[in-house]
């Protein structure tokens, strides 16, 4: 009886990893435009009065709110209040694996097309400086380039060093985290925004 039930529940919709009911959860949009019958992607400048981040390269997105029934549906919520995209224009849409930088922090990217003379006219100047547009041509033939970040754990001052073994000597293992970087004229992309960059150009490579 107990393993027939437990067959049962182990069987049924897991998370993606344990903890992402808990996680900050975000879904970005790499969106595909054409330009002069040309298919590229398209970037935004984060607005320089933003609290967070301001000035940095990124996809149309953020966090999943409460009220997104999907994480696609809260993908295409920000592209629309970003770039002014109608979600019924989006086509060809495709999911991505998911970015899990830290068992709390989780990225859910897409991959759709979508009206480029739509955006350049109604893009949201709160939130967006700037967009800008890189060939897909030349992302399938550019090298990008990467640099080793160290993170090391930090325990807080009320730590309970005295239940794991060698107390506050423990030799906390430090963590390397790749940051990939694009140089495309004027803009570098680099940070989240590239790592998901470069896994989508390798798929279609």
């Amino acid at each position: 009886m107990f393993l027939d039930k437990l067959q049962n529940q182990l069987n049924e919709n897991q998370p993606l990893f344990i903890g992402e009911e808990t996680a900050f959860r975000s879904a970005v949009l790499i969106p595909l435009v054409q330009v002069d019958g040309e298919w590229h992607i398209l970037f935004e400048v984060r607005a320089f009065t933003m609290r967070k981040q301001p000035g940095d390269i990124s996809f149309p997105g953020g966090r999943i709110d409460a009220t997104d029934p999907t994480p696609l549906a809260a993908a295409l919520r920000e592209t629309h209040e970003e770039l002014g995209v109608d979600p019924k224009t989006v086509t060809s849409v495709h999911q991505l694996s998911p970015y899990i930088a830290s068992p709390a922090f989780v990225v859910y990217p897409f991959v759709a097309a979508i009206d480029y003379d739509q955006i350049i006219h109604s893009y949201n100047k709160e939130e967006v400086e700037e967009v800008f547009t890189v060939p897909v041509k030349w992302l399938l033939n550019y090298e990008p380039y990467m640099h080793l970040v160290s993170a090391e754990p930090v325990p807080p001052a009320d730590f309970p060093f005295e239940k794991i073994m060698n107390g506050d000597q423990y030799q906390w293992r430090a963590r390397p985290i790749e940051e990939w970087f694009f140089d495309y004229e004027k803009y570098t992309i680099w940070g989240l925004t590239a790592r998901i960059l470069k896994h989508f150009i390798e798929i279609i490579k």
